[in-house]
């Protein structure tokens, strides 16, 4: 084993302003952050000119991209190394949405890699908050076909076809690609993603930009990237459960675990980095050496595939994410 491989990483966080953002990120994690409008916490990131940093400990300064090049699978693990090669597979985020988000939809792997030499991008989400009355958008509750879709898109009416769900905290979305879908107002969401900064934007309610300027649409683009089976309703599943949720989402790119509270094993896995996302309270990561690691609410840690089991103590929901 690689002694800097062993105890808990944390990166930093690379916080994104927009025109939809707020102020619940930096709530959440109780810091104050010196800017405005944040609406992503890019917790862990390998996409270029955004490769997260490490914060603190023995590998402090380097970046993920690099300790991948360094450790190979000792880093993300055998299973990784297998399905996506030297490529950290995942993109880990924290979403504030004051304002409602544009109506979007993502490649698939096929598309994204024809159209951007990329990866697709299929995400799913946890609602860490919600204010009343708010929605999250995702699926067709009515039919849509290609042929109506660009004049759908042009006059607002697409927003008839997407299924608007009660947002509510504890809830679990898939988002497979090619579904169209948006976060609305007044939800804090924690999103784990493919490695793709790859968004069609399809309508954004007549928005202007900073400069006055109607946002960009993607219209064309976004025409092949959408899934039209009907139905294909996403449907929310919520964390009603009082301890470890074996896969609560699942799925070839992450395996994703809820933890409502209390006392759970982590790591020593060699085919899987994990990574751990401390959405409800304060937790503490415990080594086999006693050695104890604090995290605060709204943090995120990753074991490397090559680190010990840890024992982790949580106060509140906690999401442990792998590959499977």
């Amino acid at each position: 084993m690689m002694k800097e491989l062993q105890r808990p990483i944390f990166f930093a966080p690379y916080y994104k302003s927009v025109i939809w953002g707020g102020d619940a990120i930096g709530a959440l994690k109780g810091e104050k952050i010196d800017i405005e409008s944040v609406g992503e916490s890019w917790e862990i990131s390998a996409v270029p000119g955004h490769e997260s940093i490490v914060a603190e400990g023995p590998l402090k300064g380097r970046s993920i991209c690099d300790l991948m090049a360094t450790y190979g699978a000792a880093f993300s693990g055998t299973l990784s190394q297998e399905r996506f090669g030297e490529s950290f597979p995942l993109l880990i985020k924290l979403i504030d949405a004051r304002r409602d988000l544009s109506v979007q939809v993502h490649p698939d792997d096929a598309l994204a890699a024809a159209r951007h030499n990329s990866p697709g991008k299929t995400e799913m989400w946890y609602v860490v908050d919600a204010a009343p009355g708010s929605h999250i958008y995702s699926g067709l509750r009515a039919p849509l076909t290609r042929e109506e879709y660009p004049q759908c898109a042009a006059d607002g009416s697409i927003m008839d076809r997407i299924a608007a769900h009660d947002a509510a905290p504890g809830q679990f979305y898939f988002i497979p690609a090619g579904t169209l879908h948006a976060i609305g107002a007044g939800t804090l969401i924690a999103e784990v993603q493919q490695t793709s900064d790859i968004t069609y934007r399809v309508y954004d309610y007549g928005r202007l930009d900073a400069d006055g300027r109607p946002r960009q649409l993607h219209t064309e683009l976004a025409a092949d990237a959408i899934d039209y089976r009907f139905p294909n309703p996403v449907e929310p599943t919520a964390s009603r459960f009082d301890a470890t949720t074996p896969g609560a989402v699942s799925c070839k790119y992450f395996n994703v675990d809820y933890v409502a509270g209390g006392r759970c094993e982590v790591g020593g896995n060699p085919a899987s980095f994990t990574i751990l996302m401390a959405v409800g309270g304060d937790a503490s990561i415990t080594g086999p050496d006693g050695t104890v690691t604090h995290m605060r609410r709204g943090s995120t840690a990753m074991l490397a595939a090559d680190a010990p089991a840890h024992t982790v103590d949580a106060s509140a929901a906690l999401l442990v994410i792998t590959l499977k």
